[in-house]
């Protein structure tokens, strides 16, 4: 009886987060706050199922020190949280520079706000925002402030990720004014749930380890049972489905470009995009990807698209290079695959033809036809901007700090006459002599450009090593081509294992192919300065990284892991190629510079890559139910070290909020999808307790929609319902 009690609260608890997530999503975070989480209600739904399964546990008695620890963790971890929950206090100060008070508003758990004092005074002597040099891409935030009280003042510094603590409140760098001239701290006491909180981290920490370590434990025990070397079969689980560029009109006569060396050399210049300083040949190949959804158009390259548009706009906006998707717009205006500039500008139709339909999107009309026109637009006027030159920030100046211009703005009075002279004429210098097609005058202009910027960039100009590795980056789409060698290999050694043949040609391509990859991150790493983990296109490539080295690390005892290596790791890169994932090089945000996120988020997509195989596993145990059993012991040995890896990456991601935050736990979507991904994994490796787990099929079918979990995790929040952690 104690058994269905404890599988009900669990699944209401499991039901209720996930609806909550989706309420947030229409109702707004203060509204869950309130009514969801800081609800008794919501707080004893979790009392209730921790008391049934504490006196549950008790009568099992379990005598493994390791599992009795790690359930106790949970108790800690859940009375740390009713703690907090309880006595914290937790407020916002906002001080003017110069501004003194001990005043902080608290939102109360009926949502109003109250004004409560601290046990002290704190005074704001200068707030600044610090850029990376050279652009306006903030990496910190940082408050000096002095602390008042009875024994005397004491100066601090707080910032991101950089906390000040006294008389038990601890002092967070929070938000600031528009004008940089205050600043927004909060402030957090919570001298007892911290504390608490932290020691059932740390036993968790202990024994999840041990649990996979211990000579006694399940773990340990499927890998001495599993000596087999038998082969395991895999299902068709996919095709790939080759990206081919679509064929696209072309115009009567070719369109005017430089000579491929000449492009190359104008694409060497360094530029500010994306406030970055990156080779201008960065920004070509965004720009023709944005217009034609490919890296060259007509035999064209991305430097050769580009300068195109600058030196002969009027013949370039002839070209039907605007790729149109298929859609409402396409439908209603009859456009063709593939449009020009001039096909959106006609005399006849009253000019600009989507203007009428642009000016209805922005008086609130936000559906699918409106959105539509809404990109096009925005395309259109990428590449107007970059006719008038308004995106070529090639020209630096440093005067304490480095700014870079474009030929068209206004530059300051201190830049010398003769400088602003250059900035201003030298691109009518190129015009000439690309029309000219004097080429070898053009690239000597190009090459003086090139120390120009050297000289006036200062430090903003990236070390040799770091445009070395961009230049490399972008010669080659390292993810679309092994995207599609792993799902082909993946095909092929599905076949080489039903014949029973050898697969030593697979296996030298696995270690090619996670050569590249690898090469190819820190080429990325390289170029950005910073861990690629930062969004959700390089957390996808390190999915594949990670199921690719677990592939060498597995594939002496299973050989049948390199048809799942190749299939999952060619699956996540292909998932890397759509639409909603960017790509792009930018600076990472101030608040993620964090060596614990770096932590957090390498151990997380460990966890998520094992736990795609366990999915592998489940779907091939479907069709091929004469080996389930063997499948269920393969995809056990996936699970434990992923479910190990799934709570200490949750963990290790709460204490990183609470240094960086003050909170260690918000409720955010990400984290509640993340906690219900770990207990509905969790609950599989309860076989004696729920004996369904010990069958083959049950446990396969489970492990299938369990994955369910994981997509909402990592895409869904992203995509739908956002939160503090949709940039990832």
């Amino acid at each position: 009886m104690l058994k269905k009690i404890i599988l009900f609260f669990y699944l209401m608890v499991l039901i209720y987060m996930g609806v909550a997530t989706v309420i947030e999503k229409y109702h707004g975070t203060d509204y869950v706050s309130q009514h969801v989480y800081g609800s008794w209600w919501f707080t004893t739904l979790w009392a209730i199922l921790t008391a049934v399964a504490v006196i549950y546990f008790v009568r099992r008695k379990v005598k493994k020190a390791y599992i009795v620890l790690m359930h106790l963790s949970f108790v800690i971890i859940l009375a740390g949280a009713l703690l907090t929950h309880i006595t914290a206090q937790r407020g916002v100060v906002h001080l003017r520079m110069g501004e003194t008070s001990n005043v902080y508003i608290d939102k109360g758990a009926d949502n109003g706000l109250k004004e409560k004092t601290l046990p002290f005074s704190i005074r704001l002597n200068r707030f600044s925002v610090k850029y990376n040099e050279g652009t306006r891409a903030a990496t910190d935030y940082v408050s000096e402030i002095t602390i008042i009280d009875n024994s005397g003042k004491r100066d601090a510094t707080v910032s991101l990720n950089k906390i000040y603590s006294h008389s038990n409140v601890r002092i967070y760098q929070s938000s600031y004014d528009e004008d940089a001239g205050g600043s927004y701290l909060s402030v957090n006491n919570d001298p007892y749930g911290i504390p608490v909180t932290y020691l059932g981290y740390a036993l968790l920490f202990v024994t999840l380890v041990w649990m996979l370590l211990s000579p006694k434990g399940t773990f340990r025990s499927l890998l001495r049972t599993t000596t087999t070397k038998r082969a395991m079969m895999l299902p068709l689980l996919m095709c790939s489905t080759l990206f081919m560029p679509a064929e696209s009109g072309q115009t009567a006569n070719a369109a005017p470009v430089l000579p491929k060396e000449s492009a190359d050399r104008f694409g060497k210049l360094l530029i500010l995009y994306n406030d970055r300083i990156c080779p201008l040949e960065t920004f070509a190949i965004d720009f023709t990807k944005k217009l034609y959804g490919e890296r060259q158009y007509n035999g064209y390259t991305a430097e050769q698209v580009l300068t195109g548009f600058i030196f002969w706009g009027v013949e370039w906006s002839k070209e039907p290079i605007i790729k149109i998707k298929n859609g409402p717009l396409k439908e209603s205006l009859q456009l063709p695959d593939y449009c020009s500039v001039n096909t959106f500008f006609n005399n006849d139709m009253g000019g600009y033809i989507i203007g009428p339909y642009l000016n209805e999107y922005y008086h609130g009309n936000n559906d699918k036809f409106h959105q539509d026109v809404a990109q096009t637009d925005e395309r259109l006027q990428l590449i107007m901007e970059v006719r008038q030159g308004k995106l070529m920030k090639l020209f630096p100046y440093t005067k304490g700090s480095t700014t870079w211009y474009a030929p068209t703005d206004k530059l300051p009075d201190y830049i010398p006459e003769e400088q602003k002279q250059y900035i201003q004429d030298i691109f009518s210098l190129l015009y000439e002599d690309a029309l000219a097609a004097n080429y070898g005058q053009f690239d000597e202009i190009v090459q003086k450009m090139q120390k120009y910027q050297i000289r006036y960039g200062a430090k903003s100009v990236p070390a040799s090593h770091r445009v070395t590795a961009e230049h490399l980056y972008n010669a080659v789409p390292m993810p679309t081509i092994l995207f599609m060698i792993n799902l082909t290999m993946g095909i092929l050694c599905l076949f080489l294992t039903i014949f029973n043949r050898k697969q030593r040609l697979p296996l030298l391509v696995m270690a090619l192919s996670f050569a590249a990859l690898t090469f190819f991150i820190i080429l990325r790493w390289l170029a950005s300065a910073s861990i690629p983990l930062s969004n959700g296109y390089e957390t996808t490539l390190f999915m594949a990284w990670i199921i690719m080295l677990v592939t060498f690390v597995t594939y002496r005892r299973f050989n049948i892991i390199l048809t799942f290596g190749f299939l999952m790791s060619g699956f996540f890169l292909l998932v890397s190629h759509i639409s909603y994932m960017d790509p792009q090089i930018t600076p990472t945000m101030p608040i993620l510079i964090s060596p614990l996120l770096t932590a957090h988020v390498s151990i997380i997509m460990m966890s998520y890559a094992l736990l795609s195989l366990t999915f592998i596993c489940g779907v091939m145990a479907l069709f091929m139910r004469s080996r389930a059993s063997e499948l269920q012991l393969l995809s056990r040995i996936f699970l434990y070290p992923a479910i190990t890896c799934l709570g200490l990456g949750i963990f290790i991601g709460a204490i990183w909020a609470n240094v960086s935050w003050g909170t260690y736990w918000s409720w955010d979507p990400k984290e509640v999808w993340a906690l219900i991904t770990l207990m509905c994994y969790a609950a599989a490796l309860h076989t004696s307790s729920i004996p369904m787990f010990r069958r083959p099929m049950p446990y396969h079918i489970f492990m299938i929609v369990a994955f369910l979990t994981i997509i909402m995790t990592f895409f869904g929040v992203n995509y739908f319902l956002g939160g503090m952690h949709s940039y990832a």
